[in-house]
């Protein structure tokens, strides 16, 4: 039976024994955790008895630290100690016998699946189960003959094999089948834990292609630090396997990935542990990444992450002192000559918190170095003004020369969203042409439309779709749907832009104190064609700011100099682009001046921000319609409105 018709089966069960029991949207409550139990209970079959002999042992020994020990008695990395087998307890015909011998069955279990079952919260289910009497119903169904779940064939009486087994791999595939298609079904919620696999596919072509060719026989560190259900992590573990192997090298892959989420927590803890990778579970933590870090002194080769966006990590920046008393030094750098750079965003979004602390763990010391993908909404390419906590993070990845890329996916090609999403691609090993430089690549017409909606979800990339955008980053040159900039062409100057204070009826040639000037505003209203007044005197030897409106004056026989007051009501700001011919001072002769030729700057308000706008690198406006389609179409107007005028006279008559 292959791996689909095995999802098939299972997936059948749901609606054979919880239906009139379960609404839809909890059928996955009871069917994933029965799924890691029933694999799990066939693989331990063969050595339960080891591991019952070695539990006397050592209880009898009076070692409490126990767990290496029955891990080694049943060969894996979990073990269960009850003297119950799931076929033990089908028997049982009374509900409340089958009660306490089942959750004594599930307490038999080692740590790592116990917290599974927490986070599954699958306990909860069990008295209801019980209640309605399924429980058996539902055992006897996972342990059908006609399906085998075991690692091992099952064979006829002459020794022939009746069923093949079901290796790690295969059932990875099933319970990750079954995943996908709870998550369709509750498609509201899809988005939040599970990246299509089409994106994730193209993500770890991203950070694996370029260097397909420098992957050595070595180990390498995977990381993800929102990771949901774990789908990254191991699609990332099975392309880097695959190109080392088509380079003839053998990596060795440890997959790390953190999450908040208690359920899709314990679907990637059971997923690693189903495909035999009971190790690589250990590494998958639970908590908040952000004020939790569960690695901190960690570095990973690769990385890759769809962090939640629009949400909200006011929680979180609480329990980490909030933004004043913020010391994570994930997110408080040393960047542009300010030694507390801060990284900290908005408490309504932490997506590009997620970014920040993916950068935090590169390896700046192996020859790769580290490369990072990571899905972001529009927000990030735009939100936050100079000197914020999202302008911030992309200046500092963009002027340490980190972004490599960022491909505008399809619209709608997520479950719960059709808004427009990106991805980010970053290396602090750039190759030698991409130094110094972005690439910005436009994917959102390489698509392949579904046949059938999946929420949100109207469209996929299919092979192809996913080459071409492999094809265009690796090429790095200049297309239609291919741009490339230098790190400067998105950070901008923004300044404080100030024009004088102008009044009716004052003496243009005396210096006026800031409490006569509040009096003259209280009693007139300003008037363009006034002179200026002058705000403030500067005795000799008394330096004042040269790149204001300034002029001599003679007060008493002793020299001064004199500024403008500026007018509150005409104060702006304005975004000088870095890469402006002449600077602030040529922006201002080119934009402002010809304008307001008596405005000056604030030296002193000048900050630096950076922003990327996909719209208006990739803008194609629509050529006009002709001027005869056009009229056309009003005449075709003004005939249909003469009949329905005509249709409405004819009935009144």
């Amino acid at each position: 039976m292959s791996s689909l018709n095995i999802s098939n089966f299972i997936w059948g069960i749901a609606d054979d024994v919880l239906r009139d029991h379960y609404v839809r949207g909890k059928y996955r409550d009871v069917i994933l955790p029965m799924t890691v139990i029933r694999r799990l209970d066939a693989v331990l079959e063969p050595t339960k008895e080891d591991v019952l002999g070695m539990k006397a042992r050592l209880d009898g020994a009076g070692i409490t630290n126990q767990d290496q020990a029955l891990r080694q008695a049943a060969g894996e990395a979990f073990y269960n100690t009850s003297p119950f087998r799931l076929r033990d307890l089908r028997a049982i015909g009374r509900q409340q016998q089958l009660r306490a011998n089942f959750e004594a069955y599930l307490d038999g279990f080692s740590p790592n699946v116990q917290e599974i079952l927490e986070k599954f919260r699958f306990r909860n289910e069990v008295p209801r189960l019980v209640e309605d009497d399924i429980l058996g119903f539902l055992i006897e169904k996972f342990l059908d003959s006609s399906v085998n779940l075991s690692p091992r064939p099952v064979l006829n009486g002459d020794g022939s094999e009746r069923l093949p087994g079901l290796d790690n791999h295969s059932m990875g595939t099933v319970f990750e089948e079954l995943i996908r298609r709870f998550s369709e079904e509750n498609n509201e919620e899809a988005g939040e834990h599970f990246t299509p696999r089409d994106v994730v596919e193209m993500m770890a072509h991203l950070i694996f292609k370029p260097v397909a060719e420098q992957v050595q026989s070595t180990t390498y560190l995977v990381y993800d630090g929102a990771c949901g259900t774990g789908g990254m992590l191991t699609v990332a573990e099975d392309t880097l396997g695959e190109l080392a192997r088509g380079q003839g090298k053998k990596a060795e892959i440890h997959l790390y990935g953190q999450e908040v989420n208690p359920e899709t927590y314990a679907i990637c803890k059971a997923d690693l542990i189903l495909k035999g990778e009971g190790v690589e579970a250990d590494n998958i933590q639970y908590g908040s990444t952000l004020s939790g870090d569960a690695f901190p002194a960690h570095e990973f080769d690769f990385m890759l992450s769809n962090p939640p966006y629009g949400k909200s990590w006011k929680s979180d920046l609480e329990r980490m002192g909030g933004k004043a008393g913020m010391q994570d030094t994930r997110f408080v750098a040393a960047h542009g000559g300010d030694p507390d750079f801060s990284l900290v965003t908005r408490s309504s979004d932490g997506q590009m918190m997620f970014l920040a602390n993916m950068v935090s763990k590169m390896k700046r010391d192996s020859a790769l170095g580290s490369r990072i993908a990571e899905v972001h909404n529009g927000s990030s390419l735009f939100t936050g003004d100079a000197g914020q906590g999202e302008s911030n993070i992309r200046r500092w990845i963009i002027e340490n020369d980190w972004l490599e890329a960022i491909i505008a996916l399809p619209l709608n090609i997520f479950y719960n969203t059709g808004i427009a999403t990106y991805i980010w691609v970053l290396s602090n090993r750039k190759a030698a042409a991409r130094r110094g430089y972005v690439q910005l690549i436009d994917a959102s017409e390489w698509y392949r439309p579904l046949r059938k909606n999946l929420g949100n979800k109207n469209c996929e990339l299919a092979a192809e779709d996913i080459g071409r955008i492999c094809d265009a980053f690796l090429a790095f040159e200049e297309t239609a749907q291919s741009k490339i900039f230098p790190n400067e062409a998105f950070g901008y100057y923004k300044l404080n832009v100030a024009r004088p204070l102008r009044l009716p009826g004052i003496d243009p040639d005396r210096a006026y104190k800031a409490s006569e000037i509040k009096q003259l505003r209280a009693r007139a209203e300003p008037s363009p064609e006034a002179p200026p007044v002058i705000r403030k005197i500067h005795r000799s030897g008394v330096a004042a700011d040269p790149l204001r409106g300034l002029f001599p004056l003679q007060i008493e026989g002793e020299a001064v100099v004199v500024e403008y007051a500026p007018d509150p009501d005409l104060k702006d700001s304005e975004q000088a682009p870095l890469l402006e011919e002449g600077g602030i001072e040529g922006f201002l002769r080119r934009e402002v001046l010809p304008y307001a030729a008596d405005a000056w700057y604030d030296p002193g308000s000048v900050k630096v921000g950076y922003e990327i706008s996909f719209t208006r690198y990739f803008y194609r406006p629509q050529p006009l319609r002709a001027p005869e389609a056009i009229w056309a179409d009003i005449r075709a107007l003004e005939q249909e409105a003469e009949g329905l005028l005509a249709e409405i006279r004819g009935g009144a008559d």
